[in-house]
């Protein structure tokens, strides 16, 4: 454990950026599953690549792995 007080911060907001960061990566992953499934609506698709924007602004993932996902979900709407 940090003894200095700013590092007891640095934990602190670490940890719940840490909790943030998976519960979004969760949302994310399962909003993309869902679009992705034969037959997805076009508001599931939507949502998908909003939060995929989203999370690459964030830095949640990286730009490049935003755009192949929703290029992947757009090619499978067109398909």
């Amino acid at each position: 454990m940090p003894n200095i007080k700013a590092a007891k911060k640095d934990l602190r907001k670490s940890r719940a950026a840490a909790v943030r960061n998976r519960a979004q990566r969760s949302a994310l992953r399962t909003a993309v599953k869902k679009a992705k499934v034969d037959g997805a609506g076009a508001d599931t698709r939507l949502q998908a690549v909003s939060l995929l924007d989203r999370a690459a602004r964030k830095g949640l993932i990286h730009k490049n792995a935003a755009a192949r996902q929703k290029s992947r979900i757009a090619r499978g709407a067109a398909a």
